[in-house]
């Protein structure tokens, strides 16, 4: 799975001048998904729903207040103990379970090493990567998702509370202002506290998030960017081939292609598309290493391959003249957007070489949900009876054996909000796009919400549509022109059918506590995994990457 990586940055699904030769082998040599949807257009709750097969809304991980995805490595909010992820039923079923890279899904939840939300708490036997996410503030530059924020309010409240104590001082020395010095006193210690923080919110923000762990413990705090690449590509191969001899899951969970794109010297300044692409092109190669240590220990035929991405490219990670983020190809929006396909519409291969037919393409609409029942039950377990699974096994549609998507419909979420709703209407071939909230882009005649970061969910930067937009995608998969009553005669039975469907979905909904809004959401030092004593948490014990590891921890 890459993070952020658009439909349009692969030579598969048209790329012509990034260079993916390995992503395009797979897909020559296996199952191309052209309407692979994730079910939210940010990190953690799309991975939610990969894992659990449901929606995010189900498991409450999502926000209802515009914290779209966990802040900070030390909150207590996170993938709740009570969900049940494909590596959990996987492994009570003899495999070998790891996830390699980003988790981005929660750690603790009442102390530092309670471990409720941790991979190996939710069925994985290995981990080694981050607890977190890759962001733009793992190294100082450019792009930022949280410090230059965080700077500017620090500094705002230092400035007022600076300007409250000489405020308060010149009503005491003038006898205006009667009482003690204490308030004056407090303001200005409180001020101080602000600018200092300030200054030092760029590395706070590097050790709480910027580290790696394998298992429980803490390898790397913060992490030497640069080999990180080499480390993650060796832990792959120790994975495979410590477990070989029998069946086993591995989830490779690329910290490429999200800012701050960190590359290697091989691999800059070889893209057309700066960074970016450069980026891009290393994390393929990733991929041919991948695909090459399979070969090499005789496991190429007898394992299912399966490339994604979690949601669609940013379009909003540019700074000035500079494009940190991925382009959607046709389809319009990107991250962030709940409803438009650039935001959800991703890459999906799936390669069984001797099973899965080479070089076969699907039209219909599938989801990065589907790969929970898929792979439950290609390992010989039962997909839960207890609750609702959104996914459908994708097997018969890759097989051949089955024409149709089992979806017929699906349903875009943006936090807790439903945005857009989408009707395979298989008699017609159609698939029809009802899109009852979009975000308002910013500026005026953009593409995208520049300037913000990420485009709102609800408020006054978002419009309602009533009547709801309406497109068919498979005649307009860019979304460009919305059908009216006049335009379609259609119209009215599609509204109606699809508006069935939404009230039917919400009746199986269940209310449960939402994980991304506050306080599960808010930084708690408690909280903070440290490996050292807190706050000075630095540690290096990671061995040279070029070298074997001496043991596994």
């Amino acid at each position: 799975m890459a993070d952020d990586l658009g439909i349009g940055d692969v030579g598969c699904y048209g790329n012509d001048t990034i260079r993916t030769p390995n992503v395009d082998r797979l897909a020559a040599d296996g199952v191309m998904l052209t309407q692979h949807i994730a079910a939210a257009s940010v990190c953690t709750p799309s991975r939610a729903a990969f894992l659990t097969g449901r929606y995010p809304l189900r498991s409450g991980m999502v926000s209802s207040n515009g914290y779209r995805v966990l802040q900070w490595t030390g909150v207590s909010g996170g993938l709740p103990p009570n969900e049940t992820t494909f590596a959990k039923i996987l492994k009570d079923k003899g495999y070998a379970t790891g996830l390699i890279g980003k988790w981005h899904l929660g750690l603790n939840c009442e102390s530092s090493d309670d471990y409720c939300h941790h991979p190996l708490s939710h069925g994985f036997d290995h981990f080694y990567g981050m607890p977190f996410s890759m962001m733009g503030d793992c190294e100082p530059g450019e792009v930022s998702e949280k410090r230059a924020g965080l700077e500017h309010k620090l500094n705002v409240c230092s400035h007022v509370m600076a300007l409250a104590a000489f405020t308060l001082t010149a009503g005491k020395l003038t006898r205006l202002v009667a009482g003690s010095w204490t308030l004056v006193i407090c303001s200005a210690i409180v001020a101080l506290l602000c600018l200092t923080t300030s200054h030092f919110m760029g590395a706070l923000i590097v050790h709480a998030d910027c580290f790696l762990m394998r298992n429980h413990a803490i390898t790397e705090q913060p992490m030497s960017l640069q080999r990180t690449t080499a480390l993650m590509l060796k832990e792959v191969s120790s994975f495979v081939k410590r477990n070989k001899q029998g069946p086993f899951l591995l989830f490779v969970s690329f910290l490429h292609v999200h800012t701050p794109l960190i590359t290697t010297e091989n691999f800059r300044g070889r893209s057309p598309h700066g960074l970016y692409g450069d980026n891009t092109e290393e994390m393929d190669w990733m991929v041919g290493q991948i695909l090459d240590t399979l070969d090499t220990e005789g496991l190429t035929n007898s394992t299912l391959v399966y490339f994604t991405s979690d949601h669609g490219g940013s379009l909003e990670a540019q700074f000035g003249n500079h494009q940190y983020g991925g382009w959607n190809g046709i389809y319009k929006g990107g991250k962030g957007m709940g409803g438009w396909e650039g935001g959800i519409r991703v890459p999906g291969i799936l390669r069984w070489p001797g099973v899965l037919p080479a070089g076969r393409l699907i039209h219909e609409p599938t989801s990065l949900m589907d790969v929970f029942p898929t792979v439950v039950q290609l390992g010989g377990g039962q997909v839960p009876h207890d609750r609702v699974i959104d996914g459908r096994d994708l097997l018969p549609l890759l097989l051949g054996t089955a024409q149709h998507s089992e979806h017929e419909f699906l349903m875009h979420y943006c936090e807790s909000f439903l945005h857009a709703a989408r009707w395979h209407q298989r008699n017609r071939g159609a698939v029809w796009k009802v899109h009852y909230v979009t975000p308002v882009f910013h500026p005026a005649g953009a593409s995208a919400c520049y300037g913000r970061g990420v485009c709102p969910c609800s408020g006054d930067k978002v419009a309602h549509h009533d009547p709801p937009l309406l497109f068919d995608l498979s005649r307009d998969p860019s979304e460009a022109h919305a059908l009216t009553p006049d335009t379609e005669s259609s119209f009215h039975e599609v509204m109606e059918r699809i508006t069935k469907a939404m009230e039917d979905h919400r009746r199986t909904l269940s209310p449960v506590p939402l994980q991304l809004d506050m306080p599960d959401n808010l930084w708690k030092p408690w909280l903070q995994p440290c490996c050292g004593r807190f706050p000075l948490c630095w540690c290096d014990r990671e061995a040279d990457p070029q070298e074997p590891t001496a043991r596994e921890n």
